[in-house]
């Protein structure tokens, strides 16, 4: 047997502890180092994602300077874009300080810019949200410009502090604290100037705004001609063939100074208003440093811009803009700017469109902001511009349409008509653009719920002549008849430059006509017979269920109604109908009634009877009596 050398093996046996204990060591070495990446990297990450997502730089806590600490021939900089995406820097100096000059409490710095590109250019519409700092402090953003053809760029700030009463009002879901470092903001504001108007003023304001660009994109002239009067109530100035809108790709990240647009059309047609940014932190972003358009709450696709080029003019200076790439949503409109947040999904109506009877069928592809005030007449404007803009359009065409209105959680809203002009000056797209517009202004304006409009389908098919028809002359076989009795209505009509063209229509006189009494006949048009079945209702307001259930009863115009009316009251209740109510029950119901649940009218239409669908557009009515025997 061997000799085991103890020494020796007792020493092998510490190295091999010794090498254990090394590896036990790196091991856990290894395994904290795991655990601080991941750490670091779960931390970074998402702000990574989320950096990439909105285009942002990675936000950092920005100090502010208050009013109070502003003074005359302070020397700071603002920062705006007048080429590419890059923001340039611009000399600003402190001219003195406006109080009460954008509404009560609300104060403005007034500033003298400088620089070669000021000096050239001037106040810029566009430049509205250019950050201005002192001290490396964010005071404000520039807003205003004073008078008209101005030799000195001279401005005025919208100091931050207001500005960030924005967040501080905004209740969106995702919202989180603004990081900036200010003082304790003002109550919110609900005066002060307003965009410029088209309309003239019998007054002096020498303080304006900055002009925000509203750029229409692939719209006609005569589009943005016929429109603009109701844009101009709203606030907005179109402009055309000065920028557009896609969805390029933009490298370059948002920061203070870059250009920001908001979306109200884009697709096959676009609208976008342009300004710049003032402040960023990690969820969201301001701009402008005034309204827009005032409307509080909103919900408007937020891009990337680039500017094409600065425009100098003594009268109006403006920046040629793209809008890019979209990173969120504009969430709220107020008196000193807008507010965007990053990631946010923008609520936006699509629109299909198409247009039959040429060589080939068009169609158009387009979204449109959901807004109250705003999506009547874009829908109207747009609807216009398509029927406008094809080589199918001409003074003389007739349109057929068919289509829907999708609103979450109610039925469809069915869209049937026939549109030409009856005297040629107002045009039938203007016509077809003009009902569906109503249309959507009706689903808005309701005071009980928001709706929600999901989508808009529409097809027209064109005809390249003129398809309307005067309704005559009408009259009956017999002047008297008995209850149960059917008669005939002839009716006349005369077709635009045609032949004239005789309809028969038969009627039946209600078995509870009363002997000796005498009934009307209506022999009218659609557009008559609505206007009758609603009355003195006809600015009812109405739950959005019963205006919807009014709107699918509305009726077509390229058919001949013939209604029976009799003397009895009738009572609408919502979009209910009850004709013929007995005289006591109709008493008791009208001391009951509420103001505007229940519409009363004098007479009852019994019957109604229409001719098949006519190969153009009835105008017209006539009223016949008949006696019963």
């Amino acid at each position: 047997m061997p000799f085991l050398d103890l020494s020796c093996w007792q020493s092998k046996n510490s190295e091999a502890n010794s090498v254990l204990d090394s590896a036990q060591v790196l091991v856990e070495k290894m395994r904290r180092a795991s655990l601080v990446i991941a750490v670091v990297y779960g931390f970074l990450v998402p702000l990574l994602v989320l950096s990439e997502i909105s285009g942002a730089q990675t936000p950092k806590s920005v100090n502010t300077i208050s009013v109070s600490q502003i003074h005359i021939g302070m020397k700071g900089v603002a920062y705006t874009v007048f080429q590419g995406t890059k923001p340039e820097p611009m000399d600003v100096e402190v001219l003195g300080v406006l109080k009460n000059a954008n509404g009560p409490k609300g104060d403005i710095i007034l500033v003298r810019l400088g620089g070669a590109k000021a000096d050239y250019t001037g106040v810029v519409a566009g430049m509205s949200g250019s950050p201005v700092y002192f001290d490396g402090k964010l005071a404000g953003a520039v807003a205003f410009r004073i008078g008209e053809f101005s030799k000195e760029p001279i401005a005025g700030v919208t100091p931050i502090s207001e500005m960030l009463e924005i967040s501080a009002l905004d209740r969106t879901s995702t919202n989180t604290p603004v990081e900036a470092k200010s003082i304790p903001g003002l109550t919110a504001k609900t005066s002060g100037p307003g965009l410029p108007s088209a309309t003239a003023q019998n007054f002096a304001n020498y303080l304006k705004p900055i002009d925000t660009p509203v750029v229409f994109s692939g719209f006609s002239e005569d589009a943005v001609q016929r429109f603009a009067p109701q844009f101009a109530a709203e606030g907005i100035v179109p402009v055309m063939g000065v920028g557009s809108a896609t969805d390029t790709k933009q490298p370059d990240p948002i920061e203070p100074g870059s250009a920001v647009s908001a979306i109200l059309v884009r697709g096959d047609m676009d609208i976008a208003a342009t300004c710049t940014v003032t402040y960023i932190d990690a969820q969201h972003l301001l701009a402008c440093g005034h309204p827009l358009l005032q409307f509080g709450m909103i919900n408007l696709p937020m891009t990337k811009a680039e500017v094409l080029a600065t425009l100098p003019s003594p009268l109006n200076a403006f920046k040629i803009v793209n809008a890019t790439e979209t990173v969120g949503s504009f969430v709220q409109d107020r008196h000193t700017g807008i507010l965007g947040e990053f990631g946010r999904k923008p609520e936006m109506i699509p629109v299909t469109l198409t247009i039959h009877g040429g060589t080939t069928a068009k169609t158009f592809h387009y979204e449109v902001l959901n807004n109250a005030r705003l999506s009547p007449v874009a829908i109207s404007t747009t609807v216009f511009n398509a029927l406008h803009g094809v080589n199918e359009y001409g003074d003389q065409t007739t349109y057929a349409m068919r289509g829907d209105i999708s609103v979450e959680g109610f039925p469809e809203v069915k869209l049937q008509d026939m549109f030409s002009s009856a005297d040629g000056m107002q045009p039938a797209a203007m016509l077809a653009a003009a009902s569906i517009g109503g249309s959507f202004g009706r689903i808005y304006d309701n005071p009980y719920s928001t709706p929600d409009i999901t989508g808009l389908n529409l097809d027209f098919e064109v005809s390249n002549d003129r398809r309307w028809a005067k309704l005559e002359s009408a009259r009956t076989d017999v002047n008297e008849a008995r209850p149960g009795d059917e008669i005939t209505v002839e009716v006349l009509l005369r077709p635009y430059r045609g032949e004239a063209v005789i309809e028969h229509v038969p009627v039946r006189i209600p078995t509870s006509a009363s002997k000796g009494s005498t009934l009307r006949i209506l022999v009218s048009d659609g557009d008559m017979l609505d206007r009758l079945r609603r009355g003195p209702s006809a600015a009812q307001k109405l739950d959005l269920a019963s205006t919807i259930g009014v709107l699918n009863k509305q009726h077509v115009n390229n058919r001949v109604y013939v209604s029976v009316l009799n003397e009895d009251p009738e009572a609408m209740v919502a979009d209910k109908v009850m004709p013929a109510l007995p005289l006591s029950v109709m008493n008791v119901m009208d001391g009951m009634r509420g103001p505007e649940d229940m519409t009363i009218l004098g007479q009852s239409s019994v019957s109604e009877t229409a001719t098949a669908p006519l190969d153009f557009v009835v105008s017209g009515a006539q009223l016949l009596p008949i006696t019963i025997k």
